[in-house]
């Protein structure tokens, strides 16, 4: 018995019915990076390890269980990149990026972490992350935030989405943070669930944002971050909020929001929705000053944020339901005869030749004209081009519902002035 050949669990194709949506967002996307002056960067899969469990931190979900680890032939330690920002930091580090001057990056990519799959969440999933480094103030915090508004607005999703803000202070005033949170959740230890139990030697901070809702009022009495800032780190966040008011940009301070990962301070944000059950956030990002000091001797400022593109566009199919774009072809060639194939052939390159605007489609599936006509009209192009047995040629425009024969060049003529594009006389 043969045996079946299945994709692997939590990574799915991407088939050609569903790709023109993806081009649609990918292209606002390098739209907006484009808009506000970002470069595109285009990083490994495979990193080593230590990089990300010195950046992300050893206590995360994502260094302890969801990392894919393996060792290479020369017994060297990698794994498969489960974020964009460690391999940037990298990247940035490596090859000089900063020196004497800021970067605005961008990157788009597959991400793999190993979790359990459900409805919003893969193994295998995209992101489009935008980072920048070299700039200490709240004002490249807001541009990030203008930025993501901006791509949502794009996609026609905005309203469907909350940003929710908080600040995370600097690593001294977070620690003293910690211990009365420690001391806190000691007293409230009996409502803790195991989750919980586990992070709070490791990462007590995590547990502000459990979902549990046997813990939510706990949680709410709990000792705040925003409490503990310092003069440097509230003016911070002072001004942020300022920038986003200007902007007209709604926002609710959230001082529970934390964040998955170790490396960010002060600003963290995540715009949020309601759309799509316990899978909300749509985008996670923030500051993350002292990463980059984990592995230089030299400090440098640094924010983000990211994009889960496949939650994302979940977002817009459920919101927009009637969201229907496809790579339908403008044309499609089909032959009279069975050995015309050649000349159709021919025939459908000289169209591209003299349209090159034009999307155009032959049909070599040796079938009845009948049926080439049946498999063109179900592409949903414009128009059906015939080579007819007797060598001449005939157009078929389906959105007038009108057909005649004529000349080759009368049918580069009346295609070019309905799209309003011109005829390319010369190709050499």
């Amino acid at each position: 018995m043969m045996m079946k050949i299945q994709s692997i669990r939590g990574m799915r194709d991407i088939l050609p019915e569903e790709t023109p949506l993806w081009q649609w967002l990918e292209s606002k996307v390098r739209n907006i990076t484009y808009r506000y002056g970002y470069q595109e960067v285009r990083l490994p899969l495979l990193e080593p390890v230590a990089l990300f469990e010195r950046a992300v931190g050893q206590s995360t979900d994502i260094v302890s269980k969801e990392m894919y680890n393996f060792r290479d032939k020369n017994g060297e330690h990698i794994t498969l990149r489960p974020e964009g920002t460690s391999g940037c930091v990298r990247a940035v580090i490596e090859n000089n990026m900063c020196y004497n001057t800021t970067q605005r990056l961008w990157y788009q990519g597959p991400m793999f972490r190993y979790e359990r799959p459900q409805k919003g969440r893969l193994r295998q999933f995209t992101q489009f992350g935008v980072e920048t480094f070299g700039m200490a103030g709240a004002d490249i915090d807001a541009e990030l935030i203008y930025m993501a508004k901006d791509l949502f607005k794009a996609l026609g999703v905005d309203r469907y989405l909350r940003l929710e803000i908080n600040s995370l202070g600097t690593l001294p005033e977070r620690k003293e943070h910690r211990q009365k949170l420690v001391a806190y959740f000691n007293q409230h230890k009996a409502l803790l669930d195991e989750d919980s139990l586990n992070r709070l030697e490791t990462n007590p901070l995590r547990i502000l944002d459990s979902k549990n809702p046997a813990m939510q009022e706990m949680l709410e009495n709990a000792p705040r971050l925003l409490d503990f800032l310092g003069e440097e780190s509230m003016q911070h966040f002072t001004e942020l909020c300022q920038l986003l008011k200007s902007a007209e940009i709604e926002y609710v301070v959230n001082p529970r929001l934390v964040r998955g990962l170790d490396y960010y301070t002060r600003t963290v944000f995540e715009w949020i929705t309601d759309e799509l059950g316990s899978q909300g956030t749509v985008c996670g990002g923030g500051r993350y000053d002292g990463l980059v000091e984990l592995f230089s001797n030299k400090g440098l400022p640094a924010s983000g944020f990211a994009i889960g593109i496949e939650r994302l566009l979940l977002l817009i199919q459920t919101v927009d339901g009637d969201k229907n774009i496809t790579n339908k072809p403008d044309i499609v060639v089909t032959y009279e005869e069975a050995n015309a194939n050649i000349t159709a052939l021919l025939l459908a390159n000289r169209i591209r030749q003299r349209l090159p605007q034009m999307k155009v489609l032959s049909d070599f599936s040796g079938t009845k004209l009948k049926r080439q006509h049946s498999n063109a009209l179900k592409t949903g192009c414009r128009y059906i081009v015939t080579l007819n047995a007797d060598g001449q040629i005939g157009l078929w425009d389906l959105h007038k519902d009108r057909s005649e024969t004529m000349a080759e060049e009368k049918i580069w003529a009346i295609i070019a002035a309905d799209a309003k594009t011109p005829v390319v006389t010369d190709r050499r």
